[in-house]
């Protein structure tokens, strides 16, 4: 058994990890023109726990710019993984993974137009990947308005350490977004997303059942999904922040899940800020799950991510401006965030004692960042 198992875990916390726990800064909300991403140089280690999946390892990426049009991004991620997972202690044995990722992008700024290609791979000993992307963000109005397009295609190959199972995936994604200065106070976003999967999009590993025998899992070779997200920032009064976001998912195997976030952030002094936070998710089961099938089927899944279940997240984090240079790098900042996750399964049971599945989890990092 191999990290592809730990892939469910890891998918939890990666927006988390995205965010670098970099704090909302406390000023009001100006129109202003395309411009190059910030110089940036930042490392974090991050600790995922829950599930009895357990994921660790440090994440480095540094941007720099080139003169006044161009800028480039390289990233590098590592995971340590140490899985007995339900899936994993039902079916197979506890095991261990590395996981690394390379990311690199260049960004070209034409007047109002800010023009990125990227490209990310990652490799494990049963799942390697590389996806290129191309994105392109217009501003309007005097930098009031910005519209967002982008694309992204993904290779994947999916593997079994002890046979030698093969298969591939491709991935194609398009985004479309509008952000709008809605007063000096307010900032709001839309983002549409579609995804259009083909291949095998199951684990090789995880089984189905048929009152009660074990069987592979079969899933459809194709999958669309479509999601849209409505969020908006805001000063409340001075030296405090509030954002509200809601994003609706749905997808062709009848999954459909809805999320609602909020934050609130509040400079406590000067070089000091802090974060707290609450999300809410909900989702419907795919059309082809179930736990204990009556009969054999086309398509049969026993995936919890595929049930029907909900999740609680409860964050804080607290951002410190170190307030001096260290080296070459200027406006040195650290971070300290905890997440707590609750998930609750309704039609997943633990077949060891016949109740209903739901764990904790805990997810800590501590980030650092300074600007060139």
């Amino acid at each position: 058994m191999a990290a592809t198992e730990a892939r469910t875990g890891k998918t939890r916390y990666a927006g988390l990890l995205g965010q670098l726990a970099v704090a909302l800064c406390c000023t009001c909300v100006a129109a202003v023109a395309a411009t190059l991403p910030e110089e940036l140089a930042e490392v974090m280690y991050h600790s995922y726990d829950g599930g009895g999946v357990q994921v660790t390892g440090p994440a480095l990426r540094v941007r720099k710019g080139f003169g006044t049009d161009f800028s480039a991004s390289a990233s590098y991620y590592v995971d340590s993984i140490s899985s007995a997972s339900i899936d994993v202690v039902t079916s197979a044995s506890p095991y261990t993974e590395t996981r690394k990722e390379l990311a690199a992008s260049v960004d070209w700024l034409q007047g109002d137009s800010l023009m990125t290609l990227g490209y990310v791979g990652s490799d494990e000993s049963d799942y390697q990947s590389d996806t290129v992307s191309v994105a392109v963000a217009q501003t309007f109005f005097g930098g009031m308005s910005t519209l967002s397009l982008g694309y992204a295609r993904g290779d994947d190959t999916v593997s079994r350490v002890d046979t030698d199972f093969e298969d591939s995936i491709s991935r194609n994604s398009y985004q479309l977004g509008w952000s709008q200065v809605v007063t000096p106070k307010i900032l709001a976003s839309l983002d549409y997303e579609a995804i259009l999967e083909t291949g095998f999009l199951n684990n090789p590993y995880r089984s189905a059942r048929i009152l009660g025998a074990q069987v592979p899992e079969r899933y459809p070779r194709a999958r669309n999904s479509h999601a849209v997200a409505l969020r908006g920032i805001g000063m409340v009064r001075d030296n405090n922040a509030v954002e509200l976001g809601y994003r609706w998912y749905r997808d062709t195997w009848q999954v459909q899940s809805h999320t609602l976030e909020t934050a609130y952030v509040r400079r406590l002094r000067p070089g000091l800020t802090a974060e707290v936070s609450y999300r809410y998710y909900t989702q419907d089961p795919a059309s082809f799950y179930a736990d204990d099938f009556d009969a054999v089927f086309e398509f049969m899944a026993r995936d919890k991510e595929l049930s029907t279940f909900q999740s609680h997240t409860l964050g804080a984090r607290v951002t410190w401006d170190l307030g001096r240079s260290l080296g070459p790098l200027q406006r040195n900042e650290i971070s300290l965030g905890y997440d707590f996750i609750r998930f609750d399964y309704d039609d997943f049971t633990d077949i060891r004692n016949g109740e209903l599945y739901g764990f904790d989890s805990h997810v800590f990092q501590v980030w650092f960042g300074g600007r060139w």
